[in-house]
């Protein structure tokens, strides 16, 4: 049926003149919301915090907050397919031609959604329920230490979350089932990988409960929980880190060290497992959501990568360095006036400075900020190790808000020279903090699209904002500016290693030593880079590849609109409509350039 309606569609556009073309558009654009669409969205929503009581709890939506579903079985699976090929079917019900722009869009990208999810189903990814960078055991410790999305601050809350924990022990002996069976496919992880996931389950293992991360809740009571509840809630937490939690973290853990270690596999890429090739082409489609093929992206990568060494190049020679590029390299490594800072604070504090210094710039570049409050925090030491820089969503009514966590294992080897001014563009403000809280607080969208992510608008865009830091005030100091085209430098990287690694052979080590030839990065840090990499294949394309897009259609539209293009009312349009494939991002700003020539 899609295929009819998209051969009626391209047989109306030939008969129609441009005239009739016009006043359909116009008519489009006057249309009413569609009341139906909306319900079909609403109703898709509701189920989808049914499947996905993790996703909704991040929402703000606390009505299952005591849920844990078993999303390692075959009977979850089916329903999915099942879910997602029962609300594609109804929406291509509806005559697009007949709605507004923004239900249009809206169209576009729940189509999109749908089929993507159903291709992903054909793959077998379960086979590996989780890694050393992703996955619930992980999850289930920023919840349950009473400082992430989980609330809690009702008795209603804290009960909540035992809720959850009793799913923990159902869920980890699935997926050992699931991690055994792809044992025996050969579909297993990279043998570092699982070295690192070991030490993570193990850190979780306590024999005094009171000592446990999930006994934060305990300790931070708020007043809302009476005191004979407290009593109550107390030993029930104890019961349940010491019946449940630790024993559960203990079977994983032994798991993965005596059975799976040994059957995991000495190769690096995807490649190498049965259905691998087919399944790094779906990734990368998935992350990207373009048609490029894994080639070209590596093509563009090598390119970028030699742009930048040239513009490193002039960095070097204005600070009067007199070395190789590679012994700048290790002068930013290991110069200790690059690691000025003794305790975390001073480093949180310094981030606390960028803020205060691009804040009177913003108004410039854009329109519309979010309400959503934000913070700075220091990561969690129990995932601090394994774990990047990162941006936690805040909840749409602003109780909770956007976090930006830093993981400072040492603040005397954390180094300025890193790129801390792009790193919070990127991660805070203007980027992942603008772009997400913005999406959220947006109730002329329907939630599907107010709570989407897709990584190639999402991290495109927070990588474009890095290229705003001389407009915000910022990158004055020129080994500030190294520190942003290393990080650059380093999404450019993430093109050739991750293709690299993927589909033509090259080893962990080789794209750990390209890497390094190329960035001023630690061993460590790039051995944990390229780690994540192979633990998720094709994800760290989507950065490059989105920040070229919206760099190019900026490009273009200041070229084609010249007087009449304003920055401002740029970065507003690209946000306005929420994350979105970048095939629909880039047809939307085209029709947003015409309306700007009218």
């Amino acid at each position: 049926m899609k295929k009819l309606l998209l051969m009626a569609l391209v047989a109306g556009t030939l008969l129609w003149s441009c005239q009739k073309k016009s006043e359909t558009g116009q008519a489009n654009a006057q249309a009413p919301d569609n009341q139906q669409l909306a319900t079909l969205f609403e109703k898709y929503w509701d189920e989808n915090a049914r499947y996905f009581p993790l996703e909704a709890t991040a929402q703000g939506d606390n009505r299952y907050n005591h849920l844990l579903p078993n999303d390692n079985t075959k009977s979850f699976r089916d329903s999915l397919q099942q879910y997602y090929q029962t609300y594609l079917n109804k929406l291509q019900q509806f005559e697009r031609q007949d709605l507004n722009p923004n239900d249009q869009i809206s169209y576009d990208i729940f189509q999109y959604e749908m089929q993507t999810r159903l291709d992903g189903l054909k793959h077998k990814t379960w086979l590996i329920p989780f890694q050393q960078f992703w996955g619930l055991p992980l999850s289930m410790g920023q919840l349950g230490a009473g400082t992430g999305n989980q609330p809690f601050k009702t008795t209603k809350d804290y009960e909540n979350w035992l809720g959850r924990v009793k799913g923990f022990s159902v869920w980890a002996d699935s997926a050992i089932a699931n991690f055994r069976q792809g044992m025996a496919e050969g579909v297993v992880l990279p043998k570092t990988l699982v070295l690192k996931m070991v030490p993570q389950l193990k850190s979780m293992v306590v024999t005094d409960p009171t000592k446990s991360l999930f006994y934060g809740p305990i300790l931070n009571f708020p007043a809302e929980v009476p005191a004979a509840d407290r009593t109550r809630l107390t030993q029930e937490y104890q019961q349940a880190i010491s019946t449940v939690l630790v024993p559960t973290y203990q079977k994983l853990a032994v798991f993965l060290q005596n059975e799976y270690l040994p059957k995991a596999r000495t190769s690096t890429g995807i490649s190498e497992i049965p259905g691998g090739k087919d399944l790094y082409n779906y990734y990368v489609k998935y992350w990207t959501t373009t048609d490029k093929s894994p080639g070209d992206i590596y093509e563009t990568g090598q390119r970028e990568v030699k742009r930048i060494q040239g513009e490193m190049q002039k960095v070097k020679e204005q600070v009067g360095f007199k070395g190789t590029m590679d012994q700048f390299f290790t002068h930013l490594r290991s110069n200790p006036r690059f690691t000025p800072y003794k305790t975390p604070e001073e480093v949180l504090n310094a981030f606390r400075a960028i803020q205060a210094k691009i804040e009177p710039n913003l108004d410039r570049m854009f329109g519309k900020t979010p309400k959503t409050p934000f913070e700075i925090r220091q990561t969690e030491a129990f995932r601090a190790a394994s774990a990047s820089a990162e941006y936690n969503q805040g909840s749409p009514d602003g109780s909770r808000p956007g976090i930006f966590y830093v993981p400072i294992l040492d603040a005397t080897q954390f180094n300025i020279t890193s790129g801390m001014e792009s790193l919070f563009l990127h991660e805070a403000i203007p980027g992942h903090h603008y772009q997400i809280s913005l999406q959220q607080e947006n109730e002329q969208l329907p939630k599907f699209r107010r709570f989407s992510w897709y990584g190639a608008y999402g991290e495109g865009w927070a990588l474009y904002t890095e290229s705003l830091g001389k407009q915000l005030g910022l990158y004055t100091d020129p080994y500030q500016y190294m520190g942003a085209l290393g990080d650059e430098m380093h999404r450019a990287i993430r093109l050739v290693v991750d293709v690299g690694m993927h589909t033509k052979g090259m080893t962990r080590e080789e794209a750990i030593a390209y890497m390094m030839a190329n960035e001023a990065i630690t061993e460590d840090g790039a051995v944990a880079e390229i780690e994540r990499y192979m633990a998720i294949p094709g994800q760290a394309l989507s950065y490059k590849v989105g920040q070229l897009k919206i760099k190019e259609l900026r490009e273009k539209y200041q070229k084609d609109l010249g007087q009449q293009f304003n920055l401002a009312a740029f970065h507003d349009e690209v946000l306005k409509d929420g994350n979105m494939p970048l095939q629909l991002l880039e047809k939307k700003m085209e029709g947003w350039a015409k309306q700007q020539k009218k």
